[in-house]
């Protein structure tokens, strides 16, 4: 695993463009005689291998895809590849899912039922590679799903999910600000789409921190603003955008007509005209109470020494939700990070991964799956 993971880090592909990823996925599935389904979701893989003893169908699923980051490692393993780079752990994903199913594939007789490995692309953009594995038939005949995420702000050898609402929605949010243009010592002969825009960015965080019943959880995150040309010239457009993370469909349409009431009568107050974009990002990662119930168990039985039980839901989002949307399932994290909370986090230049933490994913994935395909 740790030789295929960095095979992956130092060769790293871009969302929806993972072809030598995924050639080198189905060629050891195949090798290992799993049926093999390439070009899901256009470079997706669905394998599956039948075992000997009867038993439910159970599938785990990876993501494949890089982001758009420079590796700024010193390392042996870093990326080759300019401007791009496993920041997110996916390499450690796909790993981990080929040691499951080499796992499989010498222990054909005694796996009760099936399993199915979904390798899918495109996790890290909207509108994520679920959504296309899921129509080309990823969960035809699948009775329970099962993911993990190797995660940098837990210490290596823990691991922990929660039932029910566990990751948010990620959406997201652009706005351009139209005013007029002028000299910066006549600022009355203008219309300041900087001034708009810099009052929004506090204006906005009234939503949370004005709107939102404080026993419920939401974030507005204003990422960029970008505006000006010169230091005497008044400013004609604004351009600003954000995210909005919320755990329930109520309160995301709440916070969004908030948001878009507060550009528009900003915005008119200070006479600019403007354009608003409002992107909805994946469905809130949900686990179903029995099987978070049982990972859990499962995750004490094999981690007795550091499990605490459930944890605190997340804001962070993942399009694993969509197929928590049509089959019983959990999505839970593995410890990858430094004890001292020293790692960097995800999508930071200097990423990286304690690389024994695959162990302890594959472990636990085969556990769960092998638990759960005796289900009645």
């Amino acid at each position: 695993m740790v030789s295929w993971r960095r095979h992956l880090h130092r060769n790293p592909e871009l969302s929806f463009q993972e072809y030598e990823t995924s050639g080198m996925i189905a060629k050891l599935l195949e090798e290992w005689g799993l049926e093999v389904r390439r070009g899901m979701a256009g470079t997706g893989i669905v394998a599956t291998l039948v075992g000997a003893l009867p038993g439910r169908t159970i599938a785990l699923r990876a993501d494949i895809d890089a982001l758009a980051i420079q590796d700024a490692k010193d390392c042996e393993y870093r990326s080759a590849v300019e401007g791009v780079m496993h920041a997110c752990g996916h390499d450690g994903h796909t790993a981990q899912m080929l040691g499951i199913a080499r796992y499989y594939s010498l222990h054909r007789d005694r796996t009760s039922g099936k399993r199915v490995f979904l390798f899918q692309p495109g996790e890290e953009v909207l509108p994520g590679g679920a959504v296309s594995m899921i129509a080309d038939g990823a969960l035809e005949g699948v009775d329970a799903i099962y993911g993990v995420h190797l995660w940098s702000p837990l210490p290596y050898g823990t691991a922990t999910t929660r039932p029910g609402p566990f990751m948010a929605t990620p959406d997201e949010f652009e706005l351009e600000i139209i005013g007029r243009g002028g000299h910066g010592g006549l600022p009355h002969e203008s219309r300041d789409a900087l001034v708009v825009g810099a009052s929004l960015v506090v204006a906005l965080q009234t939503i949370v921190s004005r709107s939102v019943n404080p026993l419920d959880a939401a974030v507005l995150s204003v990422g960029k603003l970008n505006s000006g040309t010169a230091n005497n010239v008044i400013a004609e457009r604004c351009k600003l955008s954000g995210t909005v993370r919320s755990f329930n469909k109520e309160m995301r349409a709440a916070v969004r007509e908030r948001l878009e009431s507060i550009v528009k009568h900003t915005c008119e107050m200070h006479g600019c005209d403007y354009r608003f974009e409002y992107f909805e990002g994946y469905p809130p990662v949900v686990n179903d109470d029995k099987e978070a119930s049982r990972v859990l168990r499962i995750i004490s039985e094999l981690l007795p020494d550091t499990f605490e039980g459930p944890c605190e839901r997340i804001m962070a989002g993942e399009d694993f939700s969509y197929y928590l949307e049509q089959r019983p399932g959990c999505f839970f994290f593995v410890g990858a990070g430094a004890s001292d909370g020293s790692s960097a986090p995800h999508h930071h230049p200097r990423f990286d991964l304690d690389e024994r933490a695959m162990l302890n994913a594959a472990k636990l994935l085969i556990a769960i799956a092998d638990d759960s395909a005796l289900d009645d």
